[in-house]
């Protein structure tokens, strides 16, 4: 029952449609009493031959009242009970989405996409069902049983009552030692769930890797193990579960027996007539189904607890991101200033980032080169604030970035990462994402700043063409371009350029930063790169080994300095007119 505890801020927060709901399910509850009651009283008509039409049809109308109230009550505790159910789902489910919107770079590499997903549909729908059949099956079980066991006191005999009810404690015992394994078994189904989940997710992203490599079958063996893992689990939830109603069916099976003997012994000693041991039996068969709901409830509920204790535990998760109370809404602008002296992945113990110093003043644009892992996107992630723990300050506009608003901060930035995000819509909407409402103007002289307006015009839907997910139908290089032209259209105080122009040729790459160039005259531009022509006309280029910076200067300078930068370069020189043929 703890679960009801957990979820008393929904109760209070519903509690006149629950009032209402539970109300509605009590007299529903007693106007069941009559049939039976009307029943009974007949047949000792019948037995003292005192029936006539007058007293059937009397009691034929007190039979379709009662009908016609079951009828307006049940849909009365039902939009009642339901409907709240059907909130509290739609509040966990805006709650738990608003929470991964919030939450930062750790937590994602934390937790799985599959098992994210897998908490924001099973573990939800088990919670909705407390709040709707959990409810339902409380009334039924405790109020609808507890309001029969007194008609058949009131209108019976209590010793009859009392003997034939001997057997259901037995049935408190089962349900609290059942109902312990079943919370326990539950969640380790919902994990395994969570796992299939994960694995679908993984597979079919990945299926281009998988069919490049011939790993078909050895991922088809991968799932099937998770898939009979699960099933194991499963199997113990509903073996736990199928307990339940052949011992309810058992005890209720001895209570008839029991009423028969002592009933039937009753009668022939003129305590009840025929007609109450009639409506007895009636009662009595009243009693299976709240019996069954005892089994049930332990169910909904312990699955219920479990997955609410899974998104409780994922809901306690906080952001390393803190706003400050008065942080700045104001966007800012102005010289770029990086000052680290130290940065750590979390649990990590090797330096990442360290005497790291930079300025790029309005309108100038940085270059940053070096090996792989060398930490030129561990910088972009300190600017975005993907991280905070650092040592040292970053400034923009003459002011630390952790005093501005993240809106305020990331509405000043135009980010193209590594790796190309794009959504299953159109190419418009993909370039306009920042606003839906942008005219088509503003998208097509996006796409031209990024040169990607000639390779959509040939598409047969043009702007209207679905990219598919994650930009499926297109290839590497109009990934890229479309990112830029994303990026760009929110006319960005700093644009960051992460390896964004990789995949792209030469004549392509020149032509996309001679617009940039020409468009962004007076805003800032970072571009981090392997290709070094990518970065030469920048105004200053760093040179990034190990999280420090090796060398600096302009193309030119750090063409004479015969460091790193000279040897890289003459050797994509060479590689360069290898390809083209020159050599």
């Amino acid at each position: 029952m703890s679960i009801f505890k957990k979820l008393g801020w929904f109760f209070k927060q519903e509690k006149r449609h629950y009032i209402i709901g539970v109300t509605s399910l009590i007299l529903v509850a007693i106007f069941q009493l009559i049939p039976p009651k009307v029943i009974g009283i007949i047949i000792d008509e019948i037995a003292e031959d005192n029936i006539h039409l007058k007293i059937i049809l009397g009691w034929v109308v007190v039979l379709v009242l009662a009908a016609v109230a079951q009828y307006i009550f049940r849909y009365i505790w039902r939009t009642n009970i339901w409907g709240s159910a059907a909130r509290l789902e739609k509040d966990l489910r805006r709650q738990l989405f608003d929470h991964f919107t919030k939450m930062d770079q750790i937590f994602y590499q934390k937790h799985r996409t599959g098992d994210l997903m897998a908490h924001a549909t099973n573990d939800l729908n088990a919670i909705q069902n407390v709040a709707g059949a959990g409810i339902l099956t409380f009334a039924d079980s405790f109020i609808t049983g507890g309001i029969t066991i007194i008609a058949m006191i009131l209108f019976i005999d209590w010793r009859l009552t009392l003997i034939a009810l001997l057997p259901l404690p037995l049935l408190a015992v089962t349900s609290r030692v059942l109902g312990t394994k079943l919370h326990d078994a539950f969640r380790d189904a919902q994990e395994a769930f969570s796992n299939i989940n994960d694995k679908a997710q993984e597979s079919i992203t990945g299926m281009k890797v998988l069919k490049t490599f011939g790993q078909e079958q050895e991922d088809i063996a991968d799932f099937s193990r998770k898939i009979d893992d699960a099933i194991i689990k499963n199997k113990r939830v509903n073996f736990l579960d199928a307990l339940f109603d052949p011992f309810i069916t058992l005890i209720i099976g001895l209570s008839y027996v029991v009423t028969i003997i002592i009933g039937g012994n009753f009668i022939l000693n003129d305590t009840i007539t025929i007609g109450q041991l009639v409506s007895f039996i009636s009662y009595i068969g009243m009693l299976v189904w709240p019996m069954f709901a005892i089994g049930r409830l332990f169910n909904v509920l312990e699955r219920g607890n479990a997955s609410y204790d899974r998104v409780a535990e994922l809901l306690s998760n906080k952001t390393h991101i803190i706003e400050k109370e008065n942080a700045i809404h104001e966007a800012p602008k102005g010289t770029l200033e990086f000052s680290i002296r130290n940065f750590y992945y979390p649990d990590s113990k090797e330096e990442t980032l360290k005497n790291l110093q930079f300025v790029v003043n309005e309108g100038e644009t940085l270059g940053i080169v070096g090996k792989t892992g060398s930490g030129k996107t561990t910088i972009m992630k300190l600017l975005l604030r993907e991280f905070d723990d650092y040592a040292g300050q970053i400034t923009f506009g003459s002011r630390n970035i952790k005093d501005y608003t993240l809106d305020a901060l990331l509405g000043s930035l135009g980010y193209v990462p590594q790796d190309h995000f794009l959504f299953s819509t159109t190419i418009r909407d993909n370039i306009r994402f920042i606003d839906p409402t942008l005219p088509q103007s503003e998208v097509e002289q996006a796409a031209q700043l990024a040169d990607i307006a000639t390779d959509i015009e040939e598409m047969p839907a043009g702007y209207d063409t679905l990219v598919g997910e994650r930009g499926v139908s297109l290839s590497g290089g109009q990934k890229q371009r479309l990112s830029i032209a994303r990026a760009l259209i929110a006319k960005p105080e700093i644009l960051i350029l992460d390896d964004a122009l990789s995949a792209v040729d030469a004549k392509t790459e020149e032509a996309i930063l001679s617009n940039l160039k020409a468009a962004r005259q007076n805003k800032t531009t970072i571009i981090a790169a392997h290709r070094l022509s990518s970065v030469m006309h920048a105004k200053e280029i760093i040179v990034i080994e190990e999280g420090q910076i090796i060398e600096r200067g302009t193309h030119q300078e750090l063409l004479a300095l015969g460091g790193w930068y000279a040897k890289m370069w003459a050797k994509q020189q060479l590689e360069a007119k290898i390809t083209r043929g020159d050599i």
